[in-house]
């Protein structure tokens, strides 16, 4: 006979008796006695109970109502304990279901069998209610624990969701981004007489801090540049969208490379003092911490004189007809960095078949597979090779399909972007 209740209320049970939410027991037991026994306990302490006399009838009440608490005996006919255990552990169900088996089994073989088939407690029979109120206690905490962590998982999959909502609007912004940015370098390739400029931007990422371009005042005049603005990402790439407007091929009047002479025509300032003017008004601008490198080159396309400002930017490459390789500049403080900065001009001459890279350190700083980095050394031998079979735009795609395959992983370290100048191409491939 189960044994009088001195048990003092604990943390599960409020002061009027009762349990502060009142959790749904379902006890099961062949015996009529023993299930008058145990309802009359449980209501007691302020349990809403529901009973089953067989396994069978225990399937049945937790299909209709599932409950948070179930107390079974083992031993019954038809339907045991443990099978009734197994068989609510597979029943489709929210929140978790506490199973305590009674039992006179102190076999330690058997008692694995009902922790194997679900059980998470159990009680001796004949039950005592001291014993029972505290397994109940027990079990009360862990359902308490449970529901918290359900609500917890449930608020984080709302907030994840709404996180997945923003990130979805979000990329949509970028992707509308990238196509601004794209737009930013409308001709990938233009002929300026019997040569040719090639332009390629492939940022790391939705958008970049790279930019390249090119603008014509006139007939054999021309303004070829590669810029590398500081960082990554959304603040980089607003910055070179300025810079742009800048450097405008499109609006000459608002292109601070050009000045306009006798209200007839565009003429070229020389490439130091386009310099020095990019770096007075981002120097000016409060708040702005980035700052860029820049190669700059303005080209009289009749005699193949050239013109240079290099401000931080990877010297250019200059690869001659016969093959011969010469690195152009001596560095020069970026742009944007310190006010009041003056830069050097660098002059050299191109001839018939010559071409000139202007080149970001994309390509230089790419990581290859062996852990190296590719270097001016790796570039040059990579422009040479490639040059030597393809022309234009299609040679600097091939230099970048290149690269690409070579790279220690799948993606870029950094934005990758070139200008290349073929001087007098034309002449030089024939018809």
């Amino acid at each position: 006979m189960p044994q009088a209740d001195h048990t003092k209320p604990d943390e599960t049970i409020a002061p009027t008796g009762r349990p502060a939410h009142a959790r749904r027991v379902l006890i099961v037991d062949d015996s009529r006695l023993q299930l008058r026994i145990l309802r009359s306990m449980l209501e007691r302490w302020g349990f809403a109970v529901t009973q089953a006399e067989s396994g069978e009838q225990a399937i049945e009440a937790c299909l209709a109502a599932p409950p948070e608490i179930i107390i079974s005996d083992w031993m019954m006919p038809g339907m045991t304990g443990v099978e009734l255990c197994r068989a609510f552990r597979e029943m489709p169900h929210e929140g978790y279901g506490y199973f305590i088996l009674l039992t006179a089994k102190t076999n330690k073989t058997e008692v694995a069998e009902g922790l194997d088939a679900g059980a998470d407690d159990f009680l001796s029979k004949p039950v005592s209610a001291p014993e029972l109120r505290a397994r109940l206690s027990a079990g009360s905490r862990v359902l308490a624990m449970e529901r918290a962590l359900s609500d917890r998982n449930r608020q984080l999959g709302e907030a994840l969701d709404q996180l997945r909502i923003l990130h979805a609007d979000i990329d949509r912004d970028l992707q509308q981004a990238r196509t601004i940015q794209q737009a930013l370098v409308p001709e990938r390739s233009r002929l300026f007489g019997t040569s040719r400029v090639s332009l390629l931007l492939q940022p790391c990422g939705h958008v970049g801090g790279d930019l390249v371009g090119m603008f014509s005042p006139g007939v054999g005049r021309l303004g070829l540049y590669g810029i590398d603005v500081s960082g990554h990402g959304i603040t980089s790439a607003m910055v070179t969208a300025r810079v742009a407007g800048y450097l405008s091929s499109s609006f000459p009047d608002q292109n601070l490379a050009l000045e306009r002479r006798f209200d007839r025509y565009f003429a070229l300032h020389q490439p130091e003092d386009v310099a020095a003017k990019l770096n007075r008004r981002l120097s000016a601008d409060p708040g702005v911490e980035q700052y860029l490198t820049m190669a700059y080159v303005t080209a009289d396309l009749g005699t193949g004189a050239m013109r240079m400002v290099q401000a931080g930017h990877p010297p250019p490459i200059l690869l001659r007809a016969d093959g011969e390789i010469r690195l152009l500049g001596d560095g020069g403080l970026p742009i944007g960095l310190v006010p009041d900065v003056s830069y050097d001009q660098v002059r050299f001459d191109m001839a018939p078949g010559d071409r000139l890279l202007i080149y970001s350190d994309g390509f230089t700083e790419a990581r290859m597979r062996d852990g190296s980095m590719l270097d001016e050394t790796g570039l040059i031998a990579l422009f040479k090779q490639t040059a030597a079979h393809a022309c234009g735009e299609e040679l600097l795609q091939d230099m970048f399909w290149r690269l690409r395959t070579e790279l220690a992983g799948s993606d870029l370290g950094d934005d990758v972007s070139a200008a290349l100048l073929e001087y007098d191409a034309l002449s030089v491939e024939g018809p």
